[in-house]
């Protein structure tokens, strides 16, 4: 079930569907996981993409970037234990291919959860906030 997210659609890497959420995730963080818990409450298809099971590629990345409209590199917090010890507080990182780099092989630093729904992706600040997805649930 988890594959079917790789699968291609006409827009790009990552199949989109207005009657599925996908949220891309981090099962070690508290926000995380409220924010599926939040999700799996409801009656919508949820597809769940914990990021320390799942790899998600460069260019899948760099699509949940254009998705949102930021740059890679803000999709990662620099202020993580696990970043500052593998890049240092001042991170010789210049090309988005190296933040790319950063979120393939480490993707603990991404700054919060991301959801999909049809065309529209947002990070998800607070857990409460994935609400509004489901307030048109059948």
């Amino acid at each position: 079930m988890v594959k079917d997210f790789l699968m291609k659609d006409d827009m790009g890497v990552i199949a989109t569907n207005k009657r599925e959420i996908k949220l891309f995730y981090n099962a070690e963080t508290n926000k995380g996981m409220q924010t599926l818990a939040y999700l799996k409450s409801s009656n919508k298809k949820v597809l769940d993409v914990n990021l320390d099971e799942v790899k998600v590629t460069a260019t899948q990345w760099a699509e949940l970037a254009k998705l949102l409209g930021k740059p890679i590199k803000e999709l990662i917090n620099t202020e993580h234990p696990e970043f500052i010890n593998q890049y240092g507080k001042n991170p010789e990182l210049h090309s988005d291919n190296d933040w790319l780099k950063v979120l393939e092989n480490n993707p603990k630093v991404v700054t919060q959860p991301i959801l999909i729904n049809g065309d529209k992706a947002v990070q998800i600040d607070t857990p409460s906030e994935v609400m509004v997805f489901l307030e048109d649930e059948d």
